[in-house]
């Protein structure tokens, strides 16, 4: 594992914790907020070849000295995150500005979106996020797609670009801050500060709750109510809502250790942060990298912050460009 020196956040701002509180609250909400009314977003309901429905918001570049890039950027979000979470908005905006085309896509009961389809959402959906992006382009005549994902949108970015990259056309793959190993992953958590598990735990749950307003025969209310930890929702809910027996199987079906990612053949990025409080770099080493995977590790930067002021600007944003640029064909910027 190789720490990379490109990002050096000032001192003020190195905690990894204002680093990851950076990435969604604050000034970059606020901008996010006032950038979301300012864009003239389509929503969309792309529908997969099995019926799944999942939302998206669609924005063109108007910047027609850099539009003859006719690329198009897929951006995943993270757990419990949404296409409007303000990392996806501001990351967006920042691409539209220099040419690129944007469809932020939503996970299954994502984004207010519970009603869409009655089966609960899971990590293992990577199949269904794939088909409504074949959905999606096969409306469309891009020269150039790229995919980049953060945190859980990380993790499926890899995977779908080790299943079927080339099947999709996609150019390259950017994750960032991508869990490597769920269990390891789901540890930390648990043994890290109060702050994420409350938080999370929270929009879990607000989310199943949503879920029951539309498909009130789940009937899991009172479960909802009782649960106190991860461990106990995840008791609950695998066994009865996934096909594997516990949550260790589950965790491990999703991972990206060993060889999951030996089928990816286009060019893809794995960035994270030494001091990630929820996602721990040292599982990169668990990853049997094929030689189209490279890994950046930074020293700061948190959980999908890598904020540079106090303005809460993102260094991830203008290296999103950096790389994306770098793939495109010859002449088409």
């Amino acid at each position: 594992m190789t720490v990379k020196p490109m990002f050096t956040p000032p001192f003020y701002l190195r905690h990894p914790h204002i680093q990851s509180a950076l990435n969604s609250v604050g000034p970059r909400k606020r901008r996010a907020n006032r950038l979301a009314e300012a864009l003239a977003s389509e929503s969309l309901i792309l529908t997969t070849v099995h019926g799944v429905r999942l939302a998206a918001e669609f924005d063109l570049s108007t910047e027609r000295k850099v539009r003859a890039k006719k690329a198009l950027v897929i951006l995943i979000h993270g757990w419990e995150g949404s296409s409007k979470s303000a990392y996806q908005v501001t990351t967006a905006k920042y691409l539209l500005d220099r040419g690129y085309d944007v469809l932020r896509l939503n996970m299954r009961d994502h984004g207010d979106t519970q009603h869409l389809n009655k089966e609960l959402f899971n990590s293992t959906m990577v199949a269904e996020v794939g088909d409504a992006i074949e959905s999606f382009l096969s409306q469309k005549t891009y020269q150039t797609v790229f995919l980049a994902g953060f945190s859980l949108g990380g993790n499926f970015t890899l995977r779908i670009a080790a299943d079927r990259g080339p099947n999709l056309g996609l150019r390259a793959a950017v994750a960032i801050s991508p869990p490597v190993d769920p269990v390891n992953a789901m540890s930390t958590l648990n043994e890290g500060s109060f702050i994420y598990r409350k938080y999370f735990m929270y929009r879990w749950t607000k989310s199943l709750h949503k879920k029951l307003v539309h498909f009130p025969e789940y009937d899991f209310g009172p479960q909802l109510e009782s649960a106190k930890t991860f461990e106990e929702l995840n008791e609950f809910f695998v066994p009865r809502h996934t096909e594997f027996k516990d949550a260790d199987s589950y965790f491990r079906s999703y991972a990206l250790t060993g060889d999951r990612l030996s089928n990816l053949s286009i060019p893809a990025h794995l960035i994270t942060a030494a001091d990630d409080p929820i996602i721990p770099a040292s599982d990169l080493d668990k990853i049997n990298c094929p030689d189209c995977l490279n890994l950046e590790v930074y020293a700061h930067g948190g959980h999908c912050g890598f904020i540079v002021n106090l303005k809460a600007h993102s260094y991830m944003e203008p290296r999103l460009v950096e790389l994306f640029d770098s793939y495109l064909p010859t002449g088409s910027d």
